[in-house]
């Protein structure tokens, strides 16, 4: 018995309408789910990093084992890492969130660390002339100046962690994964190209959006260009 005509279902084709209409709840949890894994992620990622770019900033001899710690945990296979934190955080949507985390460290910590560095020598001599003591230095003037390192560094790790959320499928908690690695079992086109095209659509958003916000926050950058 063949497909009517207009039943792109049926005929299990790449592109049909009819996929997104019938399946728009599943795509809706599925697109949660990856906002939120990735969101989860970048930000606890985020908060570990400022830290250890503080602390490879403020003592030299921490820079090499920060920076070549983080460059490993980077090397390691997502699939070996989620087997590595299996023990601690079993099939949850913690484990994902814990392996998005690592690798999210290396990008975000030298950044960071680089924008921290390029802060001139001058600015900070004139701050303290003016009576700013360390944490003020900080907040009101070398975190301002390492902002546009940073958010480069943010951004990079905010696409990364789009894509690297869909190999948590592997455990059931993978987004918009999920419904690519049970499309590729079944072969059913439409909802591995849906998927993995909303994928893409969430990493440019969340790109665009972080560029947006940078260009708000550092505001002498566009003076500058």
């Amino acid at each position: 018995m063949t497909a009517p005509p207009d039943d792109c279902l049926a005929r299990n084709e790449w592109i049909c309408g009819a996929y997104l209409s019938s399946r728009r709840e599943i795509l809706v949890d599925a697109v949660l789910q990856h906002l939120q894994l990735t969101a989860a992620s970048v930000a606890v990622a985020l908060l570990l990093a400022v830290p250890l770019a503080l602390a490879a900033r403020r003592w030299r001899w921490a820079a090499g084992p920060v920076l070549g710690l983080t460059t490993i945990l980077y090397t390691i296979p997502s699939l070996a890492m989620f087997s590595l934190l299996l023990p601690l955080y079993g099939l949850s949507a913690a484990l994902v969130i814990a392996g998005l985390v690592l690798y999210s460290l290396t990008l975000l910590v030298r950044n960071i660390l680089a924008g921290l560095r390029a802060v001139p020598e001058e600015t900070r001599q004139a701050a303290r002339g003016m009576g700013y003591g360390p944490l003020r230095l900080l907040l009101a003037v070398e975190l301002p100046l390492a902002l546009p390192a940073a958010m480069a560094g943010l951004r990079i790790a905010t696409v990364s962690a789009v894509s690297l959320v869909t190999v948590g499928a592997i455990v059931g908690h993978g987004g918009l994964g999920n419904l690519i690695y049970s499309g590729m079992n079944t072969y059913f086109k439409a909802q591995v190209l849906t998927a993995s095209v909303l994928c893409v659509v969430i990493a440019v958003a969340a790109d665009l959006l972080l560029l947006g916000a940078g260009r708000l926050l550092t505001p002498w950058t566009r003076r500058q260009t």
